[in-house]
């Protein structure tokens, strides 16, 4: 199994945006082979030192099987889709795939 979590840096004011077009597929690829947690996330004020806020950023928070089924879901149509149509909204990307130590 490895975890993702990619951490999708917008453009100012479009978060609410993003979130609407990202939502709407999540139950599609909850469905795709392999997934096993898919959700985005945002910063909560913690209070807990150490912690940096951003508005503008958005984490994917993902698990699946397999590497290979990773590249499977960012090869499908869909995922092109949402990439078509979100490119205007996103400033930057940092992926970190990560597997259990």
């Amino acid at each position: 199994m490895i975890s993702v979590l990619a951490s999708i840096t917008l453009h100012p004011g479009k978060r609410e945006t993003f979130l609407e077009i990202f939502k709407a597929r999540i139950q599609e690829v909850r469905e795709e082979p392999g997934c096993i947690e898919y959700f985005p996330a945002v910063d909560v004020e913690s209070g807990l030192p150490g912690q940096e806020r951003d508005e503008n950023v958005v984490t994917i928070i993902e698990k699946w099987q397999s590497v290979e089924a990773l590249k499977v879901h960012l090869a499908t149509p869909g995922m092109t889709a949402y990439r078509d149509s979100t490119k205007e909204l996103v400033a930057g990307l940092a992926l970190k795939v990560l597997q259990q130590a």
